[in-house]
């Protein structure tokens, strides 16, 4: 009976050796994670082989370099110095007031009120060469800033509107204002800067249909047209590329875009 128990011992020893020793060999069989080495990339090889390469230094630097070279460049305007001033004022018009302001160039602003609104609104403006010579043809005829002539008539039409003239020569300055006038080279005046009026007021009037109210450029155009043959608009040549921006923009009714294609064909065979 001892020997008996003696050998089921062995063999109960012999069976947790040989457990023992599987259990250590797959432990052994595991893969370890690799070592990281100091400066070393822990991540994994294939992932990083995936990443694209950094833009080399060199030549990220003559991309921006190329990009600045091709940047418009930003130089400042110089800035409008007005020298010229017309006021015009009539409560009750449409447009009720108008105020332009401009350099010797011509270049400067136009801000003007509508109907019952008391904001004004401002646009800038250039008054053309043509129109500037015959602004200052005008002015020397009066000799303006020199003279005291008051160009106002002897009765009074403010119901037509007021006018104020202001100007700035030659270290000089005069103020002249008048409703009605019998000079002809005043009214001469008053007309041009009536004319320039009328001329940018309706490029703002179209700028806002064409982007509000598409539907209402014909009757803008049928208006520009009647100003057209009354010769009420400044510079003509001066719209052309103004209208074919009209001719060719598609928010605004085929009869408006065809309208002011025959327009620019008017003015062009007039210049000739």
């Amino acid at each position: 009976m001892r020997k008996f128990l003696h050998i089921i011992s062995a063999v109960c020893l012999i069976f947790a050796f040989s457990v023992f020793s599987l259990a250590q060999s797959k432990k052994n069989l595991r893969p370890g994670k690799p070592s990281s080495t100091p400066g070393s990339n822990s991540e994994d090889p294939a992932k990083a082989s995936e990443q694209p390469d950094p833009e080399p230094t060199r030549d990220r630097d003559v991309k921006i370099n190329k990009r600045l070279e091709t940047k418009p460049s930003q130089a400042k305007e110089t800035p409008v110095v007005p020298t010229y001033f017309y006021e015009f004022s009539r409560p009750g018009f449409p447009v009720s007031q108008i105020w332009i302001e401009h350099d010797d160039t011509g270049r400067g602003t136009i801000k003007f009120k509508k109907g019952i609104y008391d904001e004004a609104l401002t646009d800038p403006i250039h008054v053309s060469a043509a129109a500037l010579d015959r602004i200052n043809a005008a002015l020397t005829a009066l000799d303006f800033v020199n003279s005291t002539e008051d160009y106002q008539y002897i009765k009074d039409y403010s119901h037509l509107g007021n006018i104020t003239l202001r100007i700035k020569k030659d270290g000089r300055e005069r103020t002249a204002k008048f409703n009605w006038t019998e000079n002809k080279d005043a009214k001469q005046l008053a007309d041009e800067y009536r004319k320039i009026s009328n001329q940018y007021v309706w490029m703002s009037d179209m700028n806002v249909d064409r982007e509000n109210q598409p539907l209402d450029a014909p009757r803008q155009m049928d208006a520009f047209d009647s100003m057209l043959r009354r010769n009420e608009i400044s510079d003509l040549p001066q719209m052309i590329p103004f209208l074919k921006e009209l001719s060719n923009d598609e928010r605004i009714p085929l009869i408006a875009r065809n309208h002011a294609t025959r327009l620019i064909a008017q003015i062009e065979k007039a210049k000739k």
